[in-house]
């Protein structure tokens, strides 16, 4: 009993501090907690009260659309070549091709005149004019000699020799047009000769004639050694001797005339 009472007494203080430890920290988390709920009323307090009496806020000034343009591109809206980049997918279209034969070229002189002018010259003179002009359409044209060795099998979209007539009937005038007798392709040839003979007619004003095609015209050679899908036609441009100022002075005229006949005729092929 009195070891007992000893150890009650000695315990008693203990308790006592212990009680007082825990009441010290629930009184300081209390006062930890007041504080915090006190700042946060204090912040609702602000924001309730800064939403109500702030002045209103205007947009921003947007800045006008010509000002934030380049000054090239305020003077212009189309875009430069520069800022365009090319679709990786374009591609550019195909050229056409055609096939120029200037009569007798690299063979013989062709029909002469008693005073030595040759029909040779006068078509390659022609031909060469007829392929420019076609270049600057965006043709790839081929000058070719009349046995030529590119002719075998050739394939173009079309082809086209160029040819005069004799002197040998000095009133005679006019120029001809013709295809292949047995063709595999007619109903484009025969636009080809459609177009050939409106428009050589409407740019040198030379009469058309249809009744002097001969038989060699139709079988020329050259229809027989290109491809057989190869649209052609061989045009007499005009006689050497009645024509011969046409043939020689205006070669521009006739060059433009060739030269529309086959634009004509692969513009009416594409539709």
């Amino acid at each position: 009993m009195i070891e007992q009472s000893l150890l009650l007494g000695r315990c008693a203080p203990a308790r006592g501090l212990r009680r007082l430890v825990r009441k010290q920290v629930l009184e300081g988390a209390q006062r930890i907690l007041i504080a915090v709920m006190v700042v946060i009323a204090l912040t609702i307090a602000y924001l309730i009260l800064h939403a109500l009496w702030a002045p209103e806020r205007r947009p921003a000034r947007s800045t006008p659309v010509a000002a934030a343009l380049t000054p090239t591109r305020a003077l212009s809206a189309r875009p430069t070549a520069t800022e365009i980049a090319p679709s990786p997918t374009a591609t550019k279209p195909p050229s056409k091709k055609i096939g120029i034969v200037a009569g007798h070229w690299g063979y013989d002189s062709g029909a002469v005149c008693p005073d030595g002018l040759t029909e040779a010259e006068i078509n390659l003179a022609i031909a060469r004019l007829v392929k420019a002009l076609l270049e600057s359409q965006g043709c790839e044209v081929d000058l070719l000699e009349e046995f030529d060795a590119a002719l075998d099998g050739y394939l173009a979209d079309a082809l086209i020799s160029i040819h005069a007539d004799s002197c040998n009937i000095p009133e005679a005038s006019g120029f001809k047009v013709a295809r292949v007798l047995d063709s595999a392709v007619p109903q484009e040839e025969d636009q080809l000769v459609k177009c050939l003979r409106e428009e050589y007619q409407k740019a040198t004003g030379l009469s058309f004639h249809k009744h002097s095609i001969t038989y060699h015209m139709r079988e020329y050679h050259a229809f027989y050694e290109i491809a057989s899908q190869t649209p052609a036609a061989i045009i007499e441009t005009g006689f050497m001797a009645a024509d011969r100022q046409i043939l020689l002075g205006q070669q521009d005229k006739v060059a433009q005339g060739i030269a529309n006949g086959i634009v004509c005729f692969l513009e009416t092929d594409s539709d």
